[in-house]
């Protein structure tokens, strides 16, 4: 079974920073892309930014500039930095692997529980 674990979540005033952490586990033989989506009340989820094993990254129009993506993979773990937060970024953040695990060729999409980021003053 894999599992992706994120944290880092919370409470921030406007113009302020998080980073957010996911973390998979498993009987893991390799992970490809790794990203971050986001779903705000009454909307649908949507990509917030991409990284690929290589390293190679894109992010959504509406971030870029303030959040970067980044991943260790020793770690096996994602992050997301965001800066210059806006109340139009509160959302539960959802991390989004592709995994192959040790015991099977096929490689699965699978998703994070979630985490609540609240830009609020």
């Amino acid at each position: 079974q894999v599992q992706l674990v994120e944290s880092g979540g919370g409470l921030v005033q406007p113009g302020g920073s998080l980073r957010l952490s996911c973390t998979a586990s498993g009987i893991i033989f390799s992970i490809g892309a790794m990203a971050w989506y986001r779903q705000a009340p009454g909307k649908q989820r949507e990509l917030v930014a991409r990284i690929r094993s290589n390293g190679s990254a894109d992010s959504a129009d509406s971030v870029k500039g303030r959040f970067t993506i980044s991943r260790d993979n020793a770690k096996n773990t994602v992050y997301l930095h965001m800066s210059g937060l806006k109340p139009e970024d509160t959302a539960v953040y959802y991390c989004n692997a592709d995994v192959r695990k040790v015991t099977d060729p096929t490689t699965y999409n699978y998703w994070g529980q979630g985490t609540q980021v609240t830009v609020s003053s």
